[in-house]
């Protein structure tokens, strides 16, 4: 199945759209064939600090774009975090169907005139755009996991701007390496009945798989993992490695974490799906 813009891939309200990040092409191999054993759609992300690894977009831009293009199941590539302008409109130009425009870190007039702007240009190119109001806690050092959205400014916000679905803060931190968050889901609830578009969850690696299920339920649709796969993939490295000192070929060790992670994402996708199917205990994982 080719590339799918967003509008194609988000679920109705009560079912969840997992999003992963992409660090390296093993990780975008190992998210599809995660996705097509799960049989459901799925998001590539690339991130704006996963660029500057990579010393520009288009080298992992494209490469993530080609293994969409090949899959069985609809895929959706999505710039995450962008703080740029440039790097929104070159990724729209290379052909990612969604991006994340991240204005938070400015005052509150200034991100609504900065994303609105934004926005305008990519609906002209028919381009979703996701965007968050107020800074999530715990990105770029600021670990604040009792942060909150209030629903009416985020329902303000969403009209001001015009963004196709919202970030918004309930109680996750970005890079978590446990899975113990304690999510405000009568929040979520509240914010999904005042908010007309979906709503994302980032941070979503330090919540239990309980939790993610639960907080699809109340309402939250696209949800972010990605610190949960690095751990996932390094583990397998160390683990390959650790079994075979002499192993110096990169394509052996590699596999073994691609391979990881690609059950890893088929599991978390029963997970979020919310749809009464049930995944393997979250013990088994790393």
């Amino acid at each position: 199945m080719p590339l799918v813009p967003m509008t194609d891939a988000v679920p109705p309200r009560g079912r969840g759209l997992g999003a992963f990040n992409v660090i390296q092409l093993e990780h975008a191999e190992a998210i599809v064939t995660g996705a097509e054993r799960a049989g459901t759609p799925v998001v590539l992300q690339v991130s704006e600090n996963c660029v500057a690894y990579h010393g520009a977009l288009a080298p992992i831009g494209e490469a993530v774009l080609a293994v969409a293009r090949a899959t069985a199941v609809p895929v959706v590539a999505h710039l995450d975090h962008a703080t740029s302008p440039d790097l929104v409109r070159e990724a729209v130009d290379l052909g990612f169907g969604s991006v994340m425009f991240d204005a938070s870190k400015l005052a509150h007039d200034a991100n609504v005139a900065a994303t609105a702007e934004v926005v305008a240009r990519c609906h002209a190119e028919g381009v979703w755009v996701e965007a968050e109001l107020g800074e999530i806690g715990g990105k770029d050092g600021v670990h604040a996991p009792h942060a909150r959205t209030d629903p009416g400014e985020a329902a303000r916000y969403v009209a001001a701007t015009g963004v196709d679905a919202l970030a918004v803060a309930v109680g996750t931190s970005h890079a978590m390496l446990t899975r113990d968050t304690v999510l405000d889901l009568p929040l979520i609830a509240r914010l999904s009945a005042a908010v007309p578009v979906p709503l994302v969850l980032h941070g979503s690696s330090g919540v239990p798989d309980g939790t993610l299920t639960a907080a699809v339920e109340h309402g939250m649709t696209k949800i972010n993992i990605a610190t949960h796969l690095n751990k996932v993939y390094t583990g397998a490295v160390r683990d390959r490695l650790g079994a075979d000192p002499a192993l110096v070929d990169p394509r052996r060790y590699i596999a073994a974490a691609r391979e990881a992670v690609a059950g890893e994402i088929a599991r978390l996708l029963a997970v979020i799906r919310a749809d009464g199917r049930v995944a393997a205990p979250q013990e088994a994982t790393r």
